[in-house]
């Protein structure tokens, strides 16, 4: 993922707000008929097409055409964003996979991802001085944020290679201080994000053995909304629908106004066009709704947050839980993972058919 705000925030230790034991689904009264809306967002590559669909008045066209209003609040803290979504702050939220299930979901709070927006495709790396083989990460002390989707990059990688989490040693560390630490002739190793990990792959002797394009689809990037409130209010989920997929046609354009619109989007991003183009070099972008309900409805999915969920589970992420099969998942087809009766996280390809159909 890009962007030390958001990196930072995949502390899901932080998740505390809201523990799987002390709360309940449906604590959100969003299960009335309303017209207003708020949804929060943090800065990343992948997720700057909400505020700038917010300044060029594409989030107004849709809302206007469905009878509401929206709201696109910025949150500068990523986990923040999270944390008042679960809260009940927001009625939708930006965020991860990981997150999405370890935080509001393992807290009990009914969501549904209504938009399978990006997966990081290199964004996320593993860095070794003095080697250029996974294999010699062995015995070394990785320098990460711990409990972050950067320490699940981590894990994947050991398990691909045949290696055990105990094979290394983490020593947690902050997004804003690893480019730092990495520096120190003692750190060999360790896992970042863009723009950190770009900054440390040019120091001498430094090499990337492992990257996130090597998982792809695992890291993915959402839009949730409340479940009860996308019930009681379906043309909030088709008003947001629309709002993405005309500002991703808008940005994947080859001309003018999609280098006009990108320039806006690094703009709000506080980064430069140039370093926001390579931003999204590495972030793939299903910009087509027919490729995102793809992605939904593959069995990769499935498999993909079994892997999240067990690793989430084994390092004591859902507060309260004997197994990992507490917090339920719900997926298009009606699959289902983990316990049927309590389904907190639910992958809800039907706005983004719509879209597909041209139906919105």
């Amino acid at each position: 993922m890009i962007g030390s705000l958001v990196k930072l925030s995949r502390i899901a230790l932080m998740a505390g707000a809201c523990l799987l034991a002390s709360c309940s689904p449906g604590q959100n009264p969003g299960s009335q008929a309303r017209t207003e809306f708020s949804i929060g967002w943090s800065i990343y590559a992948g997720w700057m097409p909400w505020p700038y669909a917010q300044q060029a008045g594409i989030v107004k066209k849709w809302a206007d055409k469905y009878g509401i209003k929206i709201n696109v609040v910025q949150v500068n803290d990523y986990v923040e964003s999270v944390n008042q979504y679960t809260a009940g702050k927001f009625d939708g939220v930006t965020v991860t996979n990981m997150d999405a299930l370890t935080i509001p979901a393992a807290g009990g709070k009914d969501t549904s991802a209504i938009i399978v927006g990006d997966y990081s495709n290199g964004n996320d790396g593993i860095l070794l001085k003095g080697a250029d083989k996974f294999a010699a990460i062995k015995g070394r002390q990785v320098y990460l944020v711990e409990l972050s989707v950067s320490h699940y990059l981590l894990a994947r990688g050991l398990e691909k290679a045949g290696m055990k989490p105990t094979d290394v040693r983490t020593v947690n560390t902050s997004d804003a201080d690893i480019v730092g630490a990495f520096s120190s002739p003692d750190a060999t190793a360790a896992v970042a994000w863009n723009p950190q990990l770009s900054v440390m792959k040019k120091e001498a002797g430094v090499r990337e053995v492992f990257s996130s394009a090597q998982i792809p689809g695992e890291i993915l990037d959402l839009l949730v909304v409340d479940t009860a409130t996308l019930k009681a209010n379906p043309n909030l989920g088709k008003a947001l629908t629309g709002i993405w997929y005309e500002t991703m046609a808008l940005l994947n354009r080859q001309d003018a106004k999609g280098k006009e619109a990108r320039a806006a989007m690094a703009k709000l991003a506080g980064t430069t066009p140039e370093l926001f183009d390579s931003q999204l070099a590495t972030t793939h972008l299903y910009a087509d709704p027919k490729g995102a309900v793809a992605a939904a409805d593959a069995p990769s999915l499935i498999t993909t947050m079994t892997q999240v969920r067990n690793f989430s589970f084994a390092h004591g992420l859902f507060k309260g839980a004997a197994s990992a099969d507490e917090v339920g998942m719900g997926f298009p087809g009606g699959k289902t993972l983990g316990d049927p009766q309590r389904v907190t996280l639910r992958f809800d390809d039907s706005f983004m058919k719509l879209a597909a159909d041209g139906k919105l």
